[in-house]
C-alpha cells in the first residue's frame, strides 16, 4: 500500500488521534463542546508529517462481485484519489461489516431518508447546518460578485467502475443532460440564475468554473442540500448520447432499444432525482445486453437489488473518503430498504427494533409509543425542530371555473385560515409541542420576517370566517348546514392526503374546522405516489404537504417562489398557470399579475448579498406578496422524531428533522458503523 500523498483533513469531533502522529490533541483545542465546527488542517506532505497507509473492507471483493458490470478490483491505494477526503470520526474509528435496515413507504415514496445515507455531491453542509464544505470537490472559490465559482476536483478520483472522474463529467451533465430537452424536459431553477441556465468553463481535468447571468450567492447552499448531483459519467452514458457518439443509436439498437436517448432514459429516467426506478426494476431482462445494471456512481453505496418490495445497496469500492486510520469508508457493507405502505406496520417494526434508522415519514403522534418502547426495542428516539410544516393550498387553477374563482379569492383563503383552531390543533396533532404560524415561504422564519407576518390570519375567529364567506355569496340555500356556490351548485371540498406529507390527525381536524364553518369537507388517504400524480394532473381541490424552506437554501433554488411553487415532490399550486407559461399561452390559464411579480422579486432577491439591507427588504416583500395572495395556508410549526438503533455508532444527534438539508447527509452517515 502506498502512503497517503496529500490530504485535506476535516475534524468531525474529538476522536482518537494516535493513528496519525501529525494530528495531535493540541491541534483540536476549542473543538470540545463545539462539534460540529469545521476544522481544516489543510494540505500537508505525508512523508514529513503522517505516514498513513490505507486499508479496506475485508468483504469488498465479495461486495464488488455483486455489482453487475464492475471489473476486478485493484489495490485500495490505487482505487482512492491521490487526495482523498480524510475525516476524524465523530466518536471512534469504526468496524467494517453489517447491514443497515430501513423502511420506506413505497418505491420513490419516503425513500430520501435512505438515499441521503449514500449521497455525494460537490459540497455538503456540515452538521451545524451553517458551514458548507468540500466533498467530492477538493475546493471551491467564488469570484468577487458571485457570478462565477471555480471548483477543483480530487486528482485520481474514480467512478464506482474504476473509470476516471474529471471535469468532463460535469460538463457532460450540464450540457448534454440538463440542457438537452431530449433528456430532461426543462432545466430546474437550482441550475439557473437571473432567469438563465448557468454555464461552464473547463480549465483542466480537475478544474472547472460555473458561470451565472446574475449574482448567485445562494448557489453553494442550494447544491449542498439538493438531491441532484452536478456530474454524470460521460464514459458510460455518453456512449449512448448522439451528441457524444455518432454510433449511439446503432449501439442502442444492438442492446434492444430504439435509440440512444431511450437507453439514457432507461438509466437516468429523465430527471436528476436519482430515485427513479433502476433497470433492475424497469426491466431486468435488458441488463444482460447493457454494460452494467446501474449507472456508475460516486456515492458510498451502489444499487444491486431493486424490486417493488425491496432495494439493496452495497459499499462502493472506489469511495473517496478514508478515516484517520487510513480505512476506506463506508464501514457498513449494505443498506437494505423495505417498502411498507402501512404506517401502523412500520410503527410496529420500529417498536420491535427491526430498523436501524428512520426519520422521514415518522409522525409526531407516534412519539408516546416510540418513547415508551425504547428500552425493549434497544433504540433511541429524539425530538428535533421540524423544518417545513403542514400547509393547505386551495387549487387556484381548479378545472371547475366557479370553484377556481372561489378558491383563488383572498377572502375565501382568509376565511379558511381563520376557521382553523390552531391552538387546539397543536394539542390534537402535535402533542402541544408546536407553535401556530402562517405560511410565509421561509421556514424557519428568517430575521427579516416580522411577528405580524408570521401570525397573519392565524387567529381562530369563526365569526370573521363566516362574515367573509357570506361576502362571497357562499350561503346554505338548501338548509343542510353546508354552504353552496353562488350559482347554487353544491360545494364539497375533497382532501386527498398522504401520511408522508401530513398526519391523519391534522387532516381530520382541519376538515372538521372547515365543515364547522359550513364548507363541507371530505378526506381520503392515498399513497404519496397517487397524491403526486393527482396534484400534477390538476385534479385536487386542496393540496396538503409539509412546506417552507430555509432562506439560505431558498436563495440558491427559488422554485418555491416560481409557479407552480415547487417540484414534483413538493406541494404545488397553479398547475394551469405553469401550463400557460410553458406553452406560451397555447394551453392552460393565464396567471394573475402577482405571479410574475413574485418571480421577479425572487430573482432580484436571489442576486443580493445575504444579510444586506436589500436582501432583507426584498425578502420581506416576498412574504407580503405571498400573504396577499395566499396560495397556501399555514397551520402549526412543530417537532418530529428521529429514530436510530443503539447498535448504530458514530451517530451524531440531528439538529433538525428536515428534508431541506437532505435528511442524514450533513451528519456523515458514511462513517456510521454497526456494533453487532
Amino acid at each position: 500500500m502506498r502512503p497517503l500523498l496529500t490530504v485535506s483533513l476535516i475534524a468531525l469531533g474529538t476522536a482518537a488521534f494516535a493513528e496519525c502522529p501529525a494530528i495531535t490533541v493540541a491541534d483540536t483545542q476549542g473543538l470540545e463542546g463545539a462539534y460540529p465546527k469545521q476544522f481544516e488542517l489543510g494540505a500537508f506532505e505525508a512523508a514529513a508529517n503522517c505516514d498513513l497507509s490505507f486499508s479496506e473492507n475485508p468483504a469488498i471483493t465479495e461486495l464488488n462481485a455483486r455489482i453487475v458490470g464492475n471489473p476486478e478490483l485493484p489495490s485500495v491505494a490505487d482505487r482512492l484519489p491521490q487526495e482523498p477526503l480524510v475525516v476524524l470520526p465523530f466518536a471512534s474509528v469504526g468496524k467494517y461489516g453489517g447491514v443497515i435496515d430501513g423502511y420506506s413507504n413505497a418505491t420513490e415514496s419516503g425513500t430520501s431518508d435512505l438515499l441521503s445515507l449514500r449521497h455525494a455531491s460537490l459540497t455538503r453542509f456540515d452538521s451545524d447546518l451553517l458551514t458548507v464544505k468540500p466533498n467530492v470537490a477538493k475546493s471551491f472559490e467564488w469570484n468577487d460578485d458571485f457570478t462565477a465559482i471555480t471548483f477543483t476536483l480530487r486528482k485520481g478520483h474514480k467512478w464506482s467502475d474504476g473509470a476516471p472522474f474529471t471535469s468532463a463529467d460535469v460538463e457532460f451533465w450540464l450540457e448534454n443532460m440538463t440542457k438537452d430537452e431530449n433528456v430532461v424536459g426543462s432545466i430546474k431553477d437550482v441550475w439557473q440564475a437571473g432567469g438563465e441556465p448557468m454555464g461552464i468553463e473547463i480549465i483542466d481535468d480537475q478544474t472547472f468554473k460555473f458561470t451565472f447571468a446574475a449574482p448567485n450567492p445562494g448557489f453553494l447552499a442550494a447544491i449542498s442540500q439538493y438531491y441532484g448531483q452536478p456530474f454524470q459519467p460521460k464514459h458510460f452514458l455518453g456512449q449512448y448520447h448522439p451528441a457524444i457518439n455518432p454510433d449511439a443509436d446503432k449501439l442502442a439498437k444492438e442492446a434492444g432499444f430504439e435509440n440512444g436517448y431511450e437507453v439514457i432514459a432507461f438509466y437516468y429516467g429523465g430527471s436528476d432525482w436519482k430515485d427513479v426506478p433502476s433497470p433492475y426494476l424497469k426491466d431486468a431482462s435488458k441488463i444482460a445486453s447493457l454494460p452494467a445494471a446501474v449507472v456508475p456512481t460516486l456515492e458510498s453505496h451502489i444499487v444491486v437489488e431493486d424490486t417493488t418490495e425491496t432495494r439493496r445497496v452495497v459499499a462502493n469500492p472506489y469511495y473517496h473518503v478514508v478515516d484517520t486510520a487510513g480505512q476506506q469508508l463506508p464501514y457498513v457493507n449494505e443498506i437494505y430498504e423495505q417498502y411498507i405502505p402501512d404506517a401502523e406496520v412500520r410503527l410496529l417494526k420500529l417498536l420491535n427494533g427491526e430498523a436501524d434508522y428512520k426519520s422521514q415519514s415518522n409522525l409526531l403522534p407516534q412519539a408516546p409509543a416510540l418513547l415508551d418502547g425504547q428500552d425493549g426495542g434497544d433504540y433511541t428516539v429524539i425530538l428535533r425542530p421540524q423544518i417545513t410544516f403542514e400547509t393547505f393550498g386551495f387549487n387556484h387553477t381548479h378545472e371547475d371555473e366557479e370553484k377556481r374563482a372561489v378558491f383563488a379569492s383572498q377572502d375565501f383563503n382568509l376565511a379558511m385560515s381563520h376557521a382553523i383552531n390552531r391552538d387546539e390543533l397543536n394539542e390534537l396533532a402535535q402533542l402541544g409541542l408546536g407553535k401556530p404560524s402562517q405560511y410565509i415561504s421561509f421556514d424557519p422564519a428568517p430575521e427579516f420576517a416580522t411577528e405580524e407576518q408570521i401570525n397573519f390570519a392565524t387567529q381562530f375567529d369563526p365569526a370573521k370566517a363566516s362574515e367573509l364567506l357570506d361576502g362571497l355569496g357562499l350561503a346554505d340555500t338548501d338548509g343542510d348546514g353546508y354552504r353552496e356556490l353562488p350559482s347554487g351548485a353544491k360545494l364539497t371540498v375533497n382532501i386527498q392526503f398522504s401520511t408522508q406529507g401530513t398526519s391523519v390527525e391534522t387532516v381530520e381536524a382541519v376538515a372538521q374546522y372547515w365543515s364547522d364553518a359550513g364548507i363541507q369537507t371530505a378526506i381520503k388517504e392515498v399513497t404519496s405516489d397517487e397524491y403526486r400524480a393527482a396534484q400534477s394532473a390538476n385534479e385536487l381541490d386542496v393540496t396538503v404537504w409539509r412546506n417552507g424552506r430555509p432562506a439560505a437554501t431558498m436563495q440558491g433554488n427559488i422554485d418555491r417562489l416560481v409557479v407552480p411553487f415547487g417540484s414534483f415532490f413538493h406541494q404545488r399550486n397553479g398547475m394551469l398557470w405553469e401550463r400557460y407559461e410553458t406553452t406560451n399561452g397555447a394551453e392552460g390559464v393565464e396567471p394573475p399579475a402577482w405571479v410574475a411579480e413574485l418571480a421577479e422579486l425572487a430573482r432580484e432577491w436571489q442576486a443580493t448579498t445575504p444579510g444586506s439591507d436589500a436582501y432583507n427588504e426584498l425578502g420581506s416583500k416576498i412574504i407580503d406578496l405571498q400573504l396577499a395572495n395566499m396560495q397556501y395556508i399555514g397551520t402549526v410549526q412543530t417537532q418530529n422524531l428521529v429514530y436510530r438503533s443503539n447498535k448504530l455508532k458514530n451517530f451524531d444527534e440531528f439538529k433538525t428533522w428536515s428534508y431541506d438539508y437532505y435528511r442524514a447527509h450533513p451528519y456523515h452517515p458514511d462513517q456510521w458503523w454497526l456494533d453487532e
